[in-house]
């Protein structure tokens, strides 16, 4: 009998009692699983970028469009592009949808590629001044198709005709880089949102912007910055990953909050563990004490016993696991949930760190058992 399969038999010794533990280790992993996938998706920051940049005012105000042209002429700018961003509802009113509006083709250079935006769909949007390009996420959610005519209310933006109707046509549909990639959104004409709007001509919520090649981020996002320093309305140049978390902060610290939950099933879930095993062992002193008579090192046992704790917690985990991911496959669009590479590696880490801690307590325990004191349990 090789060791893995005798640390097996004794985890399953108690089929009923290691199914229930099993089971404890899915559920916390499927709270793992699922919050993380929140996280890491499309509502999280995961599938943000660390190199496109977006330069925000400091202040909170909108920025003119006379900063375009000098941002532009900055060493190291590949593309740049103005952006107004507009929030309202459709239809319900709870039924909120989010705005994204540039220039066309200068969209295209700066996020086209993890937008999965192709030539085909930035000329479509350009056929019309009022057509939209909507995320597959939102056309999903929303049931809406190619030449769907859309009435947005806006919760802010006022029309040159004095209500805060906004008329759009559907152009196109985009799918984004990867899955994990924000397409609960639209994305508009610049132009037709700024002759519009009955106020704040000539502004934009943000410029997003994409540093050359050969050019830090960071550095970039300083020069700007600086550049713009002593000027009525002073910016604030970030990465789209530090901006989507800012703005999740705003709300509140989902990574902190989701971290506590996590952290609390996990401990809970050591401590239930670790006393059921040393339960266990306490009815197979006698075994225990049989092995050692019969050759078995001290280290031997503390191995068997941890082979034990990480047998529960990697079958129990995967389990979790499965869960977490089908949860991500039929949840709605709109949540985000992805369940990625990453979030797998870290779970699997964490099965094998909690099996580890979970087992070494009753695996000392039964190392340290004298065969004599084994023998009279008999």
């Amino acid at each position: 009998m090789t060791f893995f399969k005798l640390a097996r038999k004794s985890a399953l010794r108690k089929p009923v009692r290691s199914l229930l533990l099993m089971l404890s280790v899915g559920m916390a992993f499927l709270i793992h699983g699922v919050t993380a996938s929140f996280i890491n998706g499309t509502q999280g920051t995961e599938a943000a970028s660390d190199t496109l940049l977006g330069v925000m005012s400091a202040t909170g105000r909108a920025l003119p469009m006379a900063y375009l042209p000098r941002i532009e002429a900055l060493d190291g700018v590949a593309a740049v592009s103005p952006v107004m961003r507009l929030r309202g509802s459709i239809g319900d009113a709870r039924n909120v949808v989010a705005v994204s509006a540039g220039d066309p083709e200068k969209l295209m250079e700066v996020s086209g590629k993890e937008l999965g935006l192709t030539p085909a769909l930035s000329g479509a949007l350009q056929t019309g001044r009022d057509n939209v390009l909507v995320g597959r996420a939102l056309a999903t959610a929303q049931g809406w198709k190619v030449g769907d005519r859309l009435t947005l209310k806006a919760f802010r933006v006022k029309h040159s005709g004095g209500d805060r109707d906004w008329h759009f046509e559907i152009a196109g549909i985009f799918d984004g880089a990867s899955p994990s990639t924000d397409t609960y959104f639209m994305i508009a004409h610049y132009d037709y949102i700024n002759m519009g709007r009955e106020r704040g001509a000539n502004t934009a919520s943000t410029f997003a912007l994409k540093p050359a090649s050969n050019v830090t981020p960071q550095k970039l996002a300083a020069q700007i910055d600086t550049l713009f320093a002593n000027s009525a309305a002073p910016t604030r140049t970030m990465s789209e990953k530090q901006f989507l978390s800012a703005f999740l902060s705003q709300y509140a610290d989902v990574k902190q909050v989701v971290t506590l939950v996590v952290g609390a099933s996990f401990i809970t879930l050591l401590m239930i563990v670790t006393n059921t095993m040393i339960f266990a062992l306490r009815e197979r002193r006698f075994e225990i004490g049989v092995l050692k008579v019969l050759g078995l090192r001290s280290w031997h046992i503390l191995l068997m016993v941890l082979g034990e704790a990480l047998f529960v917690f990697v079958i129990g985990g995967l389990l979790g696991l499965g869960l977490a991911k089908v949860a991500s496959l039929a949840a709605p669009a709109e949540l985000g949930l992805v369940l990625g590479v990453s979030t797998a590696l870290q779970s699997a880490i964490f099965m094998v760190l909690l099996g580890l801690i979970a087992g070494l307590l009753p695996a000392l325990l039964a190392m340290r058992t004298p065969i004599l004191s084994a023998f009279k349990m008999r």
